[in-house]
């Protein structure tokens, strides 16, 4: 493990004793710290408090919804990472998950060694040197990938880490078509599979951050059974 992993805190947001004692184990035993709480209001102080480098955020808690506790978090900090843990599957939950501010949505019972996988390659991507430009535009929105905004005229929203990583790897290849699974693969670290929707979820949200109408997409065009391209 490195010195950077070690430097790591984790906030964990869990109300489930078994599942915070696994965690906790595996993530200290990585080199994390781990700093938790079993309710949403217990999460949103330590986050005041502690600082954390990233957040494992469980859905369903004994005194509040995750999708308010998400929003409350990303208040405080608008570019953390958040992943969500949750036993609803829905389709629905999920992008009403990363509408509220999440960057990942994992589903219980989950791997604890694949969670541990992405939350790596989540720190490795944001240390990663840039390939793009720092700035730059698409139509009429400015990108900032090191504010983490996107800005149309007088509106600036913010971008969270998944879209910075998504809109760089779409701008090195602007023009070409690039895969749903080369996206998993390097945005998010993750394997293919026939029910992963976290490409496109992602996508319907930057359509309607830089694109006029996000129904008729201008530049960020869907390559039919393939993937996406970026049209500058």
């Amino acid at each position: 493990m490195s010195g950077e992993e070690q430097s790591k805190t984790i906030l964990l947001i869990e109300d489930e004793p078994e599942i915070v004692f696994g965690l906790t184990d595996a993530l200290e035993f990585e080199g994390f710290a781990v700093v938790s709480a079993d309710t949403g209001k217990g999460g949103v102080s330590l986050m005041r408090s502690s600082r954390p480098d990233a957040v494992l955020l469980d859905l369903m808690l004994p005194d509040a919804n995750g999708f308010v506790v998400c929003e409350q978090i990303r208040q405080i900090d608008s570019l953390i990472p958040i992943i969500m843990l949750t036993a609803r599957s829905a389709e629905a939950d999920k992008i009403r998950g990363l509408e509220s501010g999440a960057d990942d949505y994992v589903t219980k019972p989950f791997s604890v060694g694949e969670l541990i996988a992405r939350i790596r390659a989540l720190f490795r991507r944001a240390e990663r040197a840039p390939d793009v430009p720092d700035t730059f535009d698409i139509g009429d929105a400015n990108v900032n990938l090191s504010a983490h905004t996107v800005t149309c005229g007088k509106r600036t929203e913010q971008l969270s880490f998944y879209e910075v990583g998504l809109l760089r790897l779409l701008h090195e290849r602007a023009g070409q078509p690039v895969s749903r699974d080369e996206i998993l693969q390097k945005v998010w670290g993750l394997e293919a599979g026939p029910s992963n929707r976290t490409v496109d979820n992602f996508i319907v949200k930057l359509r309607r951050k830089l694109e006029k109408k996000a129904e008729a997409p201008e530049f960020i065009l869907t390559v039919y059974g393939y993937g996406y391209k970026l049209v500058l």
